[in-house]
């Protein structure tokens, strides 16, 4: 019998969750707690483990150890009830080619016995295939096929949305178009949604929680709110010779507080810095300014601080 944990606050979790194939540790220990309502944003560089994660989300692939909770019950081989309330796109979506998307659709309405009166024209309108719907599936474009996949993931009104790399194969207009759907879902229909991504700026947008994932462990679970509340505020300078700013930072304007970034960069996280005084001082010094301005850290630099690297990016 399921387990229920009626008193978890969080539609997902897992706990030390940890996956072993041919002798190798592909996912290690990883604990993640998605709460009812929110968009959660799977963060990690490829090969991180990210999807190996969500196949076992989705019962695709069975844990080595630890265990997955979902709607507060531990997911088994036959968690069949508990599946019904999920959508998800894990890698790519596949199709039967000679069948159009309306049918792809609606095949799929069949098999989940749900029977809503234009939910397919709904969802192809919803995902802007409304007019490619009486097409062959092998007659789509790699982005369209990546819109119907969502589609059919939409299609049946989940509690929860899985999806993996949700914008591969998407210019940019089509990903915009996703991350309006996205939130849409989530206010409008209460719908849980984690997107696993690569691409920072696509989960900075939209995410309420982030989860970084790197090299098979769970390097940090976050909330955007508190990221930004970390946000350090600093003033970057970029000049031909950094050692000679420094020099002039510490000794002329008593400094402390700055970092050389790169061989050009200089992050001052002083408080009292003030960007005027700052031009004119180097100035005098003949230290010519290509850029001074304020800045904040972004989820990519949060993001490189927790990995340590920036593979992927």
């Amino acid at each position: 019998m399921p387990v229920k944990n009626v008193k978890s606050e969080y539609i997902v979790q897992t706990n030390q969750l940890t996956k072993i194939v041919d002798g190798k540790e592909i996912v290690k220990e990883v604990s993640i707690h998605v709460k009812k309502g929110e968009i959660y944003g799977f963060l990690g560089p490829n090969g991180a483990g990210k999807t190996t994660v969500m196949k076992m989300l989705t019962n695709l692939w069975k844990p080595t150890f630890g265990t997955v909770e979902l709607f507060g019950e531990t997911l088994t081989p036959t968690s069949y009830d508990v599946l019904k309330r999920m959508g998800s796109i894990i890698e790519f979506p596949c199709f039967y080619e000679h069948m159009s998307g309306r049918e792809n659709l609606q095949l799929h309405c069949e098999y989940m016995g749900y029977y809503v009166p234009d939910s397919v024209d709904h969802a192809l309108k919803m995902l802007g295939l409304l007019e490619a719907g009486d097409q062959q599936v092998k007659r789509y474009s790699l982005g369209m096929k990546q819109r119907l996949g969502i589609a059919r993931a939409i299609l049946c009104r989940p509690e929860l949305l899985v999806l993996d790399e949700p914008t591969n194969g998407l210019d940019p207009a089509g990903m915009k178009q996703l991350r309006d759907l996205f939130k849409m879902l989530c206010a409008e229909y209460g719908i849980t949604i984690i997107i696993s991504s690569h691409i920072l700026s696509e989960v900075e947008s939209i995410a309420d929680t982030v989860g970084v994932i790197d090299h098979g462990r769970m390097m940090k679970e976050i909330s955007m709110q508190e990221i930004s509340e970390r946000n350090t505020a600093y003033i970057e300078l970029a000049v031909e010779d950094t050692k000679k700013a420094s020099y002039v930072l510490a000794d002329k304007l008593e400094l402390k507080n700055f970092k050389v970034v790169d061989g050009r960069t200089i992050r001052i996280y002083d408080d009292g810095a003030d960007t005027g005084v700052l031009s004119k001082t180097l100035a005098l010094n003949d230290i010519a300014i290509q850029f001074i301005g304020r800045k904040s850290e972004s989820l990519e630099d949060y993001f490189l601080k927790v990995t340590g690297e920036g593979n992927g990016l």
